[in-house]
């Protein structure tokens, strides 16, 4: 059997140049191309290319992509057997070393509790493993677009868009608002519509019109003692103004989830937040509007490009993954 030539010198010559070979021996050694573009000082999707080219080159895959970093291959054990210790003679003869490891700066994220520990960290996981630092903060949308013009943070999360001009924001996502109770709940609400009799039972849409009737004596479960989710999906749907106080007010939807998936009463949910208990039947729809209460969320930062690489690299990632949130 011919052994391997990772460089290609059986058949067609291939000639790698040096500095695909330097970026190959980087991502060998961390295990990541984001680490080798930090410590190469290139962008991580030059350190891409180069290692496309250099496996067009050769003819052979070099690394396995994980969902954590890559595995090199046997051919990539082999090549940088025979080209690691050529490599860094030249480099210590032509006084180009490797790099002293260099950390970029913690990147500070804010943003409603909810979105960034059920969606937004989660989708970050892969950068933390590869080196990204992150800080988070927990809040309200106007208070954090306070800090983050103040400089206390890098991204901000907002769930509406930044007035003026001294902040930058793109759109991230959308949330459909729904909603719910425990089934027993449905179960009474449906029974006291039914009870009041054919005037208050319609055929078709006009039928929503009689829900706020039927959770009248419901205990309202919501985020805010002034209701601003609850408020708006009664006046988007239902066309009037909400006429009720709150049971408990508890200022974090996933404490709403879990109030309301216990029985304790009904409310106005995300739909990403409730999805499961919904597909569960722990929670049911309570009303079903042909045109839904929808909230686009906001990623938004100060203009300009910031000193810390990351922070761009945290961006990208989120605006990413939000387009399948």
């Amino acid at each position: 059997m011919r052994p391997i030539d990772p460089l290609g010198t059986t058949g067609t010559p291939a000639q790698p140049d040096l500095n695909l070979l330097r970026t190959f021996l980087a991502v060998y050694r961390s295990g990541s191309f984001t680490a080798a573009a930090r410590s190469l000082g290139l962008s991580q999707p030059t350190v891409t290319t180069q290692i496309r080219s250099l496996e067009r080159q050769t003819r052979r895959e070099l690394f396995e992509r994980l969902p954590r970093g890559v595995a090199p291959t046997a051919v990539a054990h082999e090549l940088a057997a025979r080209v690691a210790a050529p490599l860094d003679a030249l480099a210590a003869a032509t006084g180009h070393g490797p790099r002293e490891e260099t950390y970029a700066e913690p990147v500070h994220l804010a943003g409603p509790a909810e979105l960034l520990s059920t969606r937004a960290l989660p989708g970050l996981a892969p950068l933390v493993t590869e080196g990204v630092r992150l800080r988070v903060t927990t809040g309200l949308t106007e208070p954090l677009l306070e800090e983050l013009r103040a400089g206390r943070h890098d991204l901000v999360i907002a769930t509406t868009r930044p007035r003026g001009r001294t902040l930058s924001a793109v759109p991230l996502t959308d949330e459909e608002f729904v909603l719910v109770a425990a089934p027993a709940w449905a179960g009474r609400a449906t029974g006291r519509t039914a009870a009041e009799g054919p005037a208050a039972v319609h055929d078709g849409p006009a039928a929503v019109h009689d829900v706020p009737a039927a959770l009248h004596d419901i205990p309202l479960i919501t985020y805010a003692e002034d209701l601003p989710i609850v408020r708006r999906y009664w006046r988007h749907v239902f066309g009037r103004r909400l006429n009720c106080r709150a049971a408990v007010s508890v200022p974090d939807l996933r404490a709403v989830l879990a109030l309301v998936t216990a029985g304790a009463g009904f409310s106005v949910l995300p739909r990403y937040l409730c999805a499961g208990e919904l597909e569960s039947g722990a929670l049911v729809l309570l009303d079903a509007p042909e045109d839904a209460p929808i909230n686009t969320g906001f990623l938004v930062q100060r203009p300009g490009t910031s000193d810390n690489p990351h922070v761009t690299l945290v961006r990208d990632r989120l605006l990413e993954a939000g387009r399948s949130w």
